[in-house]
């Protein structure tokens, strides 16, 4: 079993970077027809912040925690409306029963791999409860999920240690988010390629004002990968182009958190989550028997909630597109990474794969 540094080593090293890997729309994957918000992340909902912390420690640990807090005060304090959907529930999310019985997050919503929510719920609740607004609060309901990251990373060290929650939280902000090979993201894998964090937003009208939808996923399950419609996965295979594992293999898990400021009641965030996993099936997923696949919807809007229908279909179709795009843009932003025990997961080929995309006709250009 790996050993981990001292307590006060950084336990991040030098990871490669990606920064030579493009978004989907920067290299003209143009999923969807509502419009994005300006950074085309779950950061265009106002206030909406997000943090990593990589935990990327020898040859062995591939992990780490993303935060998303739906804005910058005390939430415990500024509680917002909020649901939890389960697609499979072979998962290990902490705090879901509170958040659907009473309809509200009241801590901010961590991510990391599956051995270490427990570790990572315990240093939010002590992170929390050390504020001195919160001096005097006997309960809180941590909201922690996972994917299983043990194939790159020694999952049984069970790695998080409350500096890593602590450094997410302070790190949080808004504008552009980190992709690919970064916090809980560092040791997923997705369709058999290097998976991770991935985000993506959509814009519509309601009621003559604009509303902003936004996605963050932290993609790690399989299947067989769809871009735009073209059987991308199945060309790879053809080509001899085929991740480290089978691309068939469909267990794994994904983390989907939904912001909007459109003020939704319980019962409609709860709607607008299920909605993502149809966002999720385009891209390939049939959500198998061994993938926990949950999504957090929160609204950051106040005042009287929506109910119309009309306005719903709107934020349904934003929130799939969205969906779609955050997982395509986890894939490439990826990069390649090398973990426990020897193994490597690849980055999706994107050569080949924009050239099936440029013959399908559904490449435009990039943005």
């Amino acid at each position: 079993m790996t050993v981990l540094p001292p307590a006060d080593a950084t336990g991040q090293e030098a990871r490669p970077a990606g920064a030579e890997r493009p978004r989907a729309r920067e290299a003209g994957v143009l999923i969807g027809r509502l419009p994005t918000g300006p950074l085309n992340a779950i950061t265009d909902v106002p206030g909406v912040r997000v943090g990593h912390r990589t935990v990327w420690v020898g040859d062995s640990i591939r992990t780490g925690v993303t935060a998303i807090l739906p804005h910058g005060d005390n939430v415990f304090e500024r509680r917002v409306r909020a649901a939890i959907a389960v697609g499979n529930g072979f998962g290990k999310l902490v705090g879901l029963s509170q958040v659907n019985e009473l309809g509200e997050l009241e801590t901010p919503i961590l991510l990391t791999g599956t051995l270490s929510v427990f570790r990572a719920a315990d240093a939010l609740l002590d992170t929390l409860l050390s504020l001195p607004a919160n001096r005097d609060v006997r309960s809180m309901n941590p909201v922690v999920g996972e994917t299983n990251d043990g194939y790159l990373s020694d999952i049984r060290v069970r790695p998080i240690r409350p500096e890593h929650v602590r450094e997410a939280l302070r790190t949080a902000a808004g504008g552009p988010v980190e992709e690919g090979t970064v916090g809980a993201g560092t040791g997923t894998i997705a369709f058999g390629w290097k998976g991770g964090i991935g985000t993506s937003s959509r814009r519509v009208e309601i009621g003559g004002r604009v509303v902003n939808v936004g996605v963050l996923v932290q993609s790690n399950f399989g299947g067989s990968l769809r871009i735009d419609g073209v059987r991308v996965g199945e060309k790879l295979a053809a080509a001899g182009l085929r991740g480290a594992r089978d691309q068939g293999d469909g267990d794994g898990s994904v983390m989907i958190v939904i912001a909007t400021d459109l003020p939704l009641a319980h019962r409609e965030l709860d709607r607008v989550a299920d909605r993502s996993f149809m966002g999720l099936a385009r891209t390939g997923s049939y959500m198998s028997h061994g993938s926990g696949d949950y999504a957090i919807a929160f609204s950051t809007g106040e005042g009287e909630a929506v109910r119309g229908g009309g306005a719903l279909s709107r934020v349904f179709e934003a929130v799939v597109e969205a969906t779609d795009e955050a997982v395509i843009n986890s894939l490439f932003r990826a990069t390649s990474v090398t973990g426990h025990g020897g193994r490597t997961i690849e980055s999706l080929p994107l050569d080949p794969t924009l050239e099936w995309l440029r013959e399908a006709g559904v490449l435009g250009t990039p943005r």
